[in-house]
């Protein structure tokens, strides 16, 4: 997945540390622990939607995370559902205050739609992050010049195609931060095989990807051409999994000006078990350095 708000062949810098879970995760485990409490309370969408003076829509996107939290919201709402002790509620509005604070991406906020940023907020927080592409290397494996060959298939303008590249790149710091997720890849021969400006570029970028493949939490598998079709035919998609009881697995599949999250269970598990399919039926882990040296040396 490219993720910088335009889908394919767009694209992530900031030196501030990782601090563990990240606001938009923050927002979902915030949302789901209000749902909880709300179910258990017998109380509707509509009726706390009365209780802060909104729509049981407006309850329902709090319940997603996707969108902030108001004080002032969760107080009324956890008086409505019984919540009163007063460390009950001091820990509640502590995690609203850190899911309201914005993530290092914000300064690239002019650059990225809500859906993008909801994306790199998930990628930030996840513990391990599956994914699958067909046209280009992965955004969180690209290096700079090949970042800057795709940013450049979409926009024109100098400058803002330096700051998403500059963008991607700060993306690609969660795999080395202490407590990083672990990324498995799963990668189609013909977006390595794809030169977007030349074979010394192409060569570069494969010569990365084989030093990349040592990291102990990155995982990286080829699809090649011999195998014809497989398990994951229908496109790339994403799977993020969080070490957060509260946050279920999430399916992210990006389209062309936006992008979907899918985070029922059927969905996920559906993908999942594509996923393992794939991973199954292509060549193993094993022998993905040997598989990038015989395309690089036919380059």
């Amino acid at each position: 997945m490219q993720v910088d708000g335009h889908a394919g062949p767009h694209g992530d810098a900031d030196d501030e540390p990782r601090t563990g879970t990240g606001p938009t995760a923050l927002r979902i485990a915030l949302g789901g622990q209000l749902r909880r409490r709300r179910e258990l309370a017998g109380i509707t969408r509509e009726a706390a939607g009365d209780a802060i003076r909104a729509s049981a829509a407006k309850i329902s996107r709090l319940e997603l995370g996707r969108v902030g939290f108001k004080e002032r919201d969760v107080v009324d709402l956890l008086r409505l559902y019984g919540v009163t002790a007063g460390e009950d509620v001091a820990e509640f509005l502590t995690l609203a205050r850190r899911a309201n604070e914005p993530g290092w991406w914000h300064r690239y906020s002019d650059l990225l739609p809500a859906w993008a940023e909801t994306y790199i907020g998930l990628e930030q927080a996840a513990s391990l992050i599956r994914t699958y592409e067909v046209q280009f290397v992965p955004g969180l494996l690209q290096i700079p010049d090949y970042a800057r060959a795709v940013t450049r298939l979409g926009y024109d303008d100098a400058r803002e195609v330096d700051r998403r590249v500059e963008l991607r790149m700060r993306r690609q710091q969660v795999l080395s931060e202490p407590g990083g997720p672990t990324l498995w890849a799963v990668v189609d021969e013909a977006a390595l095989r794809r030169q977007l400006a030349g074979p010394e570029l192409t060569r570069a970028q494969l010569d990365h990807l084989i030093a990349l493949a040592e990291r102990p939490n990155v995982r990286l598998q080829i699809a090649p051409f011999h195998f014809g079709g497989h398990a994951a035919a229908g496109g790339p998609f994403t799977i993020l999994r969080f070490a957060e009881r509260d946050l279920p697995d999430i399916v992210y599949l990006e389209q062309l000006t936006s992008a979907l999250y899918l985070d029922k269970r059927a969905d996920v598990e559906q993908y999942s078990s594509v996923m393992d399919r794939l991973c199954a039926q292509i060549e193993p882990l094993d022998r993905t350095a040997a598989i990038l040296g015989k395309i690089r040396a036919e380059l």
